[in-house]
């Protein structure tokens, strides 16, 4: 099911637009820096297709939803939305773009913001020590918050061994409540997996200890300062961090874990605290106001330059990937570079990506979590979406490179 439609796109709170500065520029000069090109027009066809074939792969539902605005502050965008399958397999609710549902590590990118608006203030210097902010917690005192947000620090992801058994795991965790200091003690277990800023490896510890930055320097919850900071000035009235609460409030797509087992069941997983993760994982969102959160952060208008150009300072993260603070760039196959976060998170695959200035953003979701080729099949959307028919992607054998297990935290 597939629709397009022209609509009038949130405008931003007062507290957003005191932020307006420009668009940014990335402080390393790499050529992705400047102003994105003119995008060749979205392959829809090809988008709705991919859809439909993440289905017979196993996925029980599929949407996505383009916000394709003419300039960066331009507040009307042309919307395209595509959905197939099921939000519910009991009750087989058709899937609605209009669903919330679990973001997964696109948390990540809302906790660096929130944390970059503190540098900005002068509540946080990046390359000081996380010690320096909350003392005795790391075992290396050469550990920085940069190191933290862009996923150098050495900490290990104590969500490998919580997870190493897909569907126990799961189960064993669902409606658990654990302290900040809980996991960061779960990682600590183990020895750092490299010295501070020599290698990027990917571990949800580090956004835990995002979270706890975020408590100890403003004397508040981290619900409070995504509410306060993002989510109240840029009108999301889809995105919620419920933690520790089990559900996910109004109308809202189910999610379905596959288990190690091909031929078990799949988890309906929909109901948990999502406390494994917190502000490493456990916000909930919409397509709609994803696309907002991303347009508004790469547009210019939820940090000072000199902010996103730090979040833009971009380290190799594998094949065809970069990663600054908290956010992700990928290169496609057309030479369009996105930037944004995937998520998993048990039962759900996200993909929320814009182009560099903005005005072009995807959100798209499957259903289903632990279940490769969906997420390969997905991956393919970023394809279809920014590069248009001229994509070089075709076939299984040239897909976009895989994404690392960090995206995989099941």
């Amino acid at each position: 099911m597939t629709s397009r439609t022209v609509c009038r796109s949130a405008v931003l709170g007062s507290l957003v637009l005191t932020l307006l500065t420009g668009p940014a520029h990335a402080a390393d000069g790499r050529p992705d820096a400047a102003a994105s090109p003119t995008l060749p027009a979205p392959d829809t066809a090809g988008l709705s297709s991919l859809l439909r074939t993440a289905l017979t792969q196993g996925a029980p539902g599929t949407m996505a939803r383009i916000d394709d605005h003419r300039t960066a502050y331009d507040d009307h965008a042309t919307v395209y939305k595509a959905t197939e399958g099921v939000a519910d397999r009991g009750t087989a609710q058709p899937m609605d773009t209009a669903d919330r549902f679990r973001i997964g590590s696109v948390t990540k990118t809302f906790s660096a913001v929130v944390l970059l608006q503190l540098a900005a203030e002068g509540r946080l210097k990046l390359d000081t020590a996380v010690n320096h902010y909350l003392p005795g917690l790391l075992p290396d005192n050469r550990i920085t918050v940069r190191h933290v947000l862009g996923h150098r620090s050495g900490l290990y992801d104590y969500s490998y061994d919580m997870f190493s058994k897909t569907v126990p795991g799961f189960e064993a965790v669902r409606t658990k409540v654990f302290t900040y200091r809980q996991l960061v003690a779960l990682s600590l277990k183990h020895p750092l997996t490299h010295a501070p800023d020599t290698v990027y490896a990917y571990s949800n510890t580090n956004f835990v200890v995002a979270g706890m930055l975020i408590e100890k320097l403003t004397g508040h919850s981290v619900r409070t300062e995504y509410e306060n900071r993002i989510i109240k000035p840029l009108k999301l009235t889809d995105t919620f961090y419920v933690h520790p609460a089990t559900t996910i409030p109004g109308r809202h797509a189910h999610g379905y874990l596959t288990p190690d087992d091909a031929k078990a069941a799949l988890v309906d997983a929909t109901d948990q605290t999502a406390s494994w993760a917190q502000s490493a994982g456990a916000l909930i969102s919409s397509s709609r106001d994803l696309n907002t959160f991303l347009s508004a952060l790469l547009g210019g208008r939820l940090l000072p330059a000199a902010q996103l150009a730090q979040m833009e300072r971009w380290l190799p993260a594998g094949t065809g990937q970069a990663y600054g603070l908290g956010l992700r760039r990928r290169d496609l196959s057309c030479g369009v570079s996105v930037y944004g976060h995937t998520g998993a998170v048990q039962g759900f695959y996200t993909y929320a990506f814009t182009s560099k200035d903005g005005r072009r953003s995807l959100t798209a979701l499957a259903n289903t979590s632990n279940n490769g080729a969906v997420h390969q099949t997905m991956l393919r959307t970023l394809e279809s979406v920014f590069c248009g028919k001229q994509s070089k992607v075709r076939s299984r054998v040239a897909l976009l490179p895989p994404a690392p297990a960090d995206d995989l935290a099941q």
